[in-house]
C-alpha cells in the first residue's frame, strides 16, 4: 500500500542549487536531489479505492500557476535536531492551493496533519548530529537563495517503505491555470456579459 502526499516538485536548477548545500553536517544524511519537492499535504497509507478517489475529486482543483522562491535553512528538533531543511518564501497562490487540497481531504475523512503547514524542502534526516554542529551549519548557509521558478502543476506522490527520504514516484500529476488563459477566460466572458446587455 503506497503512502501518499501531494506536493511541489523542485526544478533542476533551484534543486542544483539546493544540492550545493549538501554536506558539512556529521550524522545527516542528504536527501538525492531528485526526490527533493515541497509537500502541500501528507496523505498517508490509503486503500486503491481510496486513492483513485482522491485522484477523482483532485481533478476539479482549477487554481493559477505562480511564481516560488526558495531561501533560507533551518532544522526541526530544537533539542535533538532531526533534518535540516531549505525554506520557501511566503506565496498566497501556494497557500490557497495547499488549502483547497486539504478541504478535499479533510471531506474525504482523511485525518488532518497535526503539523501546520511550514512548506519547506527536506535537505537531510539527521542520527546523531549535536545542536550546536547543526548551528554551526546553518549559520554558515543562513544565507542561502535560489532563483525564482514558475510552479506549473501539482503532483501526488507516493513513497515505498523506507526509512524517509524516498524514492518517491510521481503517480499522477495536475496543471495549475496559466495566468494569461485566466486574463483570456476573464476577457471573453467580459466580452460575453457585454453582448448580453446589449
Amino acid at each position: 500500500m503506497p503512502r501518499l502526499f501531494t506536493a511541489l516538485e523542485i526544478p533542476r536548477d533551484a534543486a542544483l542549487s539546493l544540492s550545493l548545500l549538501r554536506g558539512g553536517l556529521p550524522g545527516a544524511r542528504w536527501i538525492d536531489v531528485e526526490n527533493y519537492h515541497i509537500t502541500l499535504r501528507f496523505i498517508g497509507d490509503v486503500a486503491g479505492h481510496i486513492a483513485d478517489d482522491i485522484a477523482n475529486d483532485l481533478d476539479r482543483v482549477r487554481r493559477p500557476s505562480f511564481t516560488l522562491a526558495l531561501s533560507g535553512v533551518g532544522a526541526f528538533g530544537q533539542k535533538k535536531p532531526h533534518a535540516v531543511w531549505a525554506g520557501v518564501t511566503a506565496s498566497p497562490d501556494m497557500t490557497a492551493l495547499q488549502a483547497e487540497i486539504d478541504r478535499i481531504c479533510h471531506r474525504m475523512g482523511i485525518p488532518a496533519d497535526p503539523r501546520k503547514f511550514m512548506p519547506h524542502v527536506t535537505l537531510a534526516r539527521l542520527r546523531n548530529s549535536s545542536p550546536l554542529e547543526v548551528a554551526s551549519y546553518l549559520s554558515e548557509r543562513g544565507n542561502f537563495a535560489a532563483t525564482p521558478f514558475r510552479v506549473g502543476r501539482f503532483v501526488l506522490m507516493s513513497s515505498r517503505d523506507s526509512v524517509g527520504g524516498g524514492p518517491y514516484i510521481v503517480e499522477e500529476a495536475w496543471p495549475l491555470l496559466d495566468t494569461d488563459m485566466r486574463s483570456a477566460n476573464r476577457l471573453e466572458s467580459t466580452s460575453d456579459a457585454s453582448r448580453i446587455m446589449r
